[in-house]
C-alpha cells in the first residue's frame, strides 16, 4: 500500500533547539512501515534537509498531492503566532496549513482511509474528523478517548529483546535523577512542583531541556536545551528518572517515549501513582505519591544500585515495554488500513 504519511518534525537527530519527542521512534517506525511491504511518500516539508543541513536518501518527500492508496496524519493544531500566521510571515511554519490542504483533499474530497495519531491529544472532541466514515482517531494512550484507538509509540522490537538488565544496573551513575523534556506550555509544572522539585532537593540531579520559568525552583539544577544524541547519555548518566505529564497524559494513560528512552539505558523510571493503568508499565516498586515519596524510593535505589535487586527491577520495566513493540503498533496501523481504496487516489507523482 502506498501511504502519505504527514509529520512535523526530523527523523535524524535534527537541531537542538527545536522540539520533537518524535525523533526516538519515528524512523523505526517508518522501516517498520517499508519492512511489511508499504510504500512511504512524506507529505510535509523535509525539515531535516532544511533546518538540520542533514540528507536522508532512503526517503521521499512530495509537496503536492501525490497518488497514494492511505493517509497517515501526525495531528497538528493551532500554535498562535507560529502556524496561525500568514505564509511568510517571521516565524511561521506552515504545518498547519499544509495539513489543512491534505485534509481537504485527500479526506474531504476523496475519501482516502486516514490514520489520524493525536500524539500530543489536541484533536477537540467535538471535531467532525471523530465522525468522517474514512478518519480512524489514534493517541498513543492506553486508555484513549472514546471512538479512538491506541497506538502507543514503539520502540523496536530486537532493541527490547537485546537489553541486558545485569549490564544496564552494572554501570557507573553519577546523578541520582535526571528529567529530560521541555516545559512546553507549563502543562507539566504542577506534577514537576509535585514531584520532581522535592526530590531533587534530596538528590544529585540535572533537568535538561527548554524551562524558562524555574524562580519556583532555585534549588533546582537546569543545564537548558542539549542536542537530541544526548538524551541517552543523560539517562546512562542517571539513576532514576520521574515521568511528568500534563493531567489529559495522566488520565488517558499516555505513557511518552521518555519510558523506554530511560529503561533502555538502565535508568529506572519512577511514575506517579495517579496515572492511570501506570501499574501496566511499571512494577508497583517504582510507583510513588508526592516528592516525599519520590525522594525516599530514590534513597532506596541509591542503596541497591548496581545489585541484582537493581537488575531485577530494570527486567521487570522490559518486561513491560513489550505492549510497545514496534511489531504491535505495526499491526494495528494494518488492521487500520486493512481495506484501502478500491482504486489509488490523488493527482499523480
Amino acid at each position: 500500500m502506498r501511504i502519505g504519511y504527514s509529520f512535523w518534525g526530523f527523523l535524524g537527530s535534527g537541531v537542538t533547539d527545536t522540539p520533537d519527542g518524535g525523533r526516538s521512534h519515528r524512523r523505526p517506525l517508518i522501516d517498520g512501515l517499508v519492512e511489511r511491504g508499504h510504500d512511504v511518500v512524506f507529505l510535509q516539508h523535509n525539515r531535516d534537509l532544511l533546518e538540520a543541513d542533514t540528507s536522508i536518501r532512503t526517503y521521499r518527500w512530495h509537496s503536492g498531492l501525490p497518488e497514494i492508496e492511505a493517509l497517515m496524519l501526525e495531528w497538528r493544531w493551532p500554535i498562535p503566532g507560529r502556524n496561525t500566521t500568514r505564509c511568510g510571515t517571521p516565524g511561521h511554519t506552515c504545518d498547519l496549513h499544509r495539513q489543512d490542504e491534505l485534509i481537504r483533499y485527500y479526506i474531504d474530497t476523496l475519501g482516502v482511509p486516514t490514520l489520524l495519531w493525536d500524539k500530543d491529544q489536541q484533536l477537540a472532541l467535538d471535531d467532525p474528523l471523530r465522525s468522517h466514515p474514512a478518519v480512524t482517531v489514534c493517541e498513543a494512550a492506553l486508555a484513549p478517548t472514546p471512538g479512538a484507538r491506541s497506538l502507543l509509540f514503539p520502540v523496536p522490537d530486537h532493541v527490547v529483546a537485546s537489553a541486558d538488565p545485569v549490564a544496564l544496573a552494572a554501570q557507573h551513575r553519577d546523578l541520582a535523577l535526571v528529567y529530560v523534556g521541555n516545559q512546553y506550555d507549563r502543562d507539566r509544572d504542577d506534577a514537576f512542583d509535585r514531584l520532581f522539585a522535592p526530590a531533587a532537593a534530596r538528590h544529585p540531579h540535572l533537568v535538561a531541556g527548554k524551562w524558562p520559568h524555574t524562580r519556583a525552583w532555585p534549588h533546582v539544577r537546569f543545564i537548558g536545551r542539549r542536542p537530541f544524541g544526548d538524551v541517552e547519555r543523560l539517562h546512562r548518566q542517571a539513576l532514576t528518572t520521574i515521568l511528568l505529564a500534563p493531567g489529559r497524559y495522566a488520565r488517558s494513560g499516555q505513557i511518552t517515549q521518555r519510558l523506554f528512552e530511560a529503561v533502555l539505558a538502565g535508568c529506572l523510571p519512577l511514575g506517579p501513582s495517579d496515572t492511570h493503568r501506570i501499574g501496566d508499565v511499571l512494577p508497583r516498586e517504582l510507583l510513588v505519591d508526592d516528592g516525599d515519596h519520590a525522594a525516599d524510593r530514590i534513597a532506596d535505589l541509591r542503596a541497591v544500585a548496581g545489585t541484582r535487586q537493581h537488575a531485577d527491577l530494570l527486567a521487570a520495566c522490559l518486561d513491560r515495554l513489550d505492549r510497545f513493540r514496534l511489531s504491535r503498533q505495526l499491526d494495528v496501523i494494518n488492521d487500520i488500513f486493512s481495506t484501502p481504496a478500491p482504486t489509488p487516489c490523488g493527482r499523480g507523482t
